[in-house]
């Protein structure tokens, strides 16, 4: 009996010195931070405007590999928003872009959890050159008497929280860099003979009318569609799986409808849920190339030449394969790597 009271006195005593000293603990913190990365702020920016890309490379984020993501039109800049959760861990949260000046500033809102007031980040670029300094403001949200605690380390949390994801930042856009060269040297409209590898595709298969509007803008919708629920869905990163293709049967080009599978290729096989996604296996073969530029619709006259090609060397041909080497956006021009698999 002796000892249960000698704990209960310990107990409010430590309680009472917690008290006392929550009393110098601000109810919110605030404080800045400084830090560089060497790309220029146009490379930088649109990592930070997007919240699809902002959390490919943010630690807070990429540290938790269970988080599964929600996110909501607009993609980018004001108004932009998502849902953050792990039901395992009872971790859930909700992320916003309040304010967006492009290549300038940012502000973010987070509320973590059941916490009704959020963090407020705000991020200042300067253009440095090929280098782009930023100014992080981060304001964590307003503390309940017990909870203030947690405002004595919030500064070194963040603080490490972005030297990490600056360093993930960093690499990222590295890989980007690369793409973009090699972008430039190819030679568009040249007919090259490669060996391509077998892999495996996960995506949908699609029916759609062949018109000039309606076959792009229906590529574009599942192009969204199957790289959303990679991301989201399947909790993918950016490097963890390939370039998005189309595979199409070249002989079709010129119906009044067509049919094709749109898809991403994965490393291996995993569970999916969802019925409307399907796998598909590509086999290695020799392909017949070419780079194409320009608008979607006038690929057709690079198809032809590659069946034709193929025809003259009297081979038969597989399913054309259409690799996008960006994102297909409406009212653009495409880059693409037309591909047509060849066999005697």
């Amino acid at each position: 009996m002796r000892l249960f009271k000698f704990i209960i006195i310990i107990s409010f005593c430590l309680f009472g010195i917690y008290s006392i000293s929550m009393n110098f603990v601000d109810e919110s913190k605030n404080f800045t931070y400084r830090s560089e990365i060497n790309y220029p702020v146009d490379k930088v920016f649109p990592q930070f405007n997007n919240l699809q890309n902002f959390t490919t490379w943010n630690d807070y984020f990429t540290g938790k590999k269970d988080l599964n993501f929600t996110y909501f039109t607009p993609y980018e800049g004001i108004g932009s928003a998502m849902k953050y959760s792990d039901k395992d861990n009872g971790e859930f949260g909700d992320f916003f872009i309040r304010y967006s000046n492009p290549n300038r500033t940012l502000r973010y809102q987070l509320f973590d959890g059941e916490n009704e007031n959020p963090y407020l980040i705000d991020v200042k670029f300067t253009a440095a050159g090929n280098k782009t300094k930023m100014l992080w403001n981060v304001q964590t949200p307003k503390r309940s008497y017990l909870e203030r605690s947690l405002n004595l380390v919030a500064e070194d949390f963040f603080v490490e929280n972005i030297d990490k994801s600056v360093k993930n930042l960093y690499q990222l856009l590295g890989n980007k860099v690369d793409k973009e060269q090699k972008l430039a040297s190819v030679k568009y409209d040249s007919l090259m003979v490669e060996n391509r590898e077998g892999g495996l595709l996960l995506g949908v298969n699609v029916s759609t009318r062949n018109t000039k509007d309606i076959l792009f803008k229906n590529v574009i919708m599942n192009h969204g569609k199957v790289l959303n629920f990679v991301r989201s869905d399947l909790g993918k990163k950016d490097d963890e799986f390939g370039a998005p293709v189309l595979l199409i049967n070249p002989s079709n080009l010129k119906d009044k409808e067509v049919s094709y599978f749109y898809g991403v290729p994965l490393s291996k096989r995993v569970a999916v849920s969802d019925n409307n996604f399907n796998f598909q296996t590509m086999n290695a073969s020799k392909v017949y190339v070419m780079y194409y530029q320009g608008n979607y619709n006038n690929r057709v006259k690079n198809v032809q030449q590659l069946l034709k090609q193929a025809k003259k060397d009297t081979l038969r041909n597989g399913l054309l394969i259409e690799e996008f080497l960006e994102d297909p956006t409406e009212n653009q021009d495409v880059k693409l790597k037309l591909s047509l698999p060849v066999f005697r």
